[in-house]
């Protein structure tokens, strides 16, 4: 499922700079209709779909690389919760759940319990906005956001969460709502990694970010399935403009040692292989300018 994996999401550790909040694809005209079933032409199977999804929406490396470097906490750098009840389309709900889900994530990492129930209270307007609050437990997580001994159980409870607005939306041909949550998750997730890159830069890191070119791609797989709605299609758009930047990155692999593991009492051999990311200091200077200004355009009112 689409939120197996939220878990790595809620650990993303993140710096980033609040923007201006004018743009134009947050507008309600760009809105669809839930009552439209898309008959996506689904190019790929369902499993083959659950393993893209899960691996744009599992940055828990980053994260980890993130939090090792001494990234000190700020709220400053969070999309701010200010202007959600004026969120009034599905496109703006879907994809603001995904980035208040990247949020949460930095706040539950430093345990930040008060914006906690700030970013919770959000998330469970946008989740009743698209008809899946029913699968938010909003009244347990608040409570627990409030223990700090309570955190390993507000992100298990979130991953159940999120797991079951998955499944509901796939199920009910409202596909397009999760590929847009998902859509939040990384442009969300590769503002803060960048935002951190650009004040801290680190090797690293910057490989680490060089790495979201694949992800990128898979990116488009999930969303070209509903290219021919126009917030799709302009929300495609925004984003071939960072691929145009990371097309001038190459990434080489070096192949490892196989290795025998035990799988569903099965053994297997696994072939191991090394990525390798070439990217430069302009290419990244790039990619963080380009990834800023779409993501403020994103979630501008």
């Amino acid at each position: 499922m689409i939120w197996k994996t939220i878990l790595f999401l809620l650990s993303v550790a993140v710096i980033s700079s609040c923007q201006s909040r004018k743009g134009k694809l947050g507008e309600a005209a760009l809105d669809m209709p839930d009552s439209l079933e898309l008959a996506a032409d689904l190019q790929i199977s369902e499993e083959a779909l659950d393993e893209v999804v899960q691996s744009v929406s599992s940055p828990i490396e980053m994260a980890a690389l993130i939090k090792e470097i001494g990234t000190p906490f700020s709220l400053d750098y969070l999309a701010t919760t200010d202007y959600v009840d004026q969120y009034n389309t599905s496109f703006q709900m879907a994809y603001s759940l995904g980035v208040f889900g990247a949020d949460l994530g930095y706040l539950n990492m430093y345990n930040k319990g008060t914006q906690i129930i700030d970013y919770l209270t959000a998330i469970n307007k946008l989740a009743d906005g698209i008809r899946v609050g029913q699968f938010f437990d909003f009244t347990t997580m608040k409570r627990l956001a409030t223990s700090r001994e309570n955190i390993d159980s507000l992100m298990y409870i979130s991953v159940n969460s999120f797991n079951n607005m998955d499944s509901y939306l796939r199920e009910n041909n409202r596909g397009h709502l999760s590929a847009l949550m998902i859509t939040g998750v990384w442009v969300e997730g590769m503002y803060l990694a960048t935002q951190v890159a650009k004040q801290n830069p680190d090797p690293a890191l910057n490989e680490r970010i060089g790495e979201q070119k694949l992800n990128l791609n898979n990116l488009f797989l999930i969303l070209n399935p509903y290219k021919d709605q126009k917030h799709i299609s302009d929300l495609l758009a925004e984003l071939n403009v960072i691929k145009a930047e990371f097309d001038q990155v190459e990434i080489t692999y070096e192949m490892g040692e196989p290795e025998t593991v035990e799988k569903d009492g099965m053994i297997m051999i696994v072939q191991n292989e090394k990525s390798i990311v070439h990217i430069t200091d302009e290419q990244m200077q790039r990619i963080i300018i380009k990834t800023e200004e779409i993501r403020n355009k994103l979630i501008a009112i």
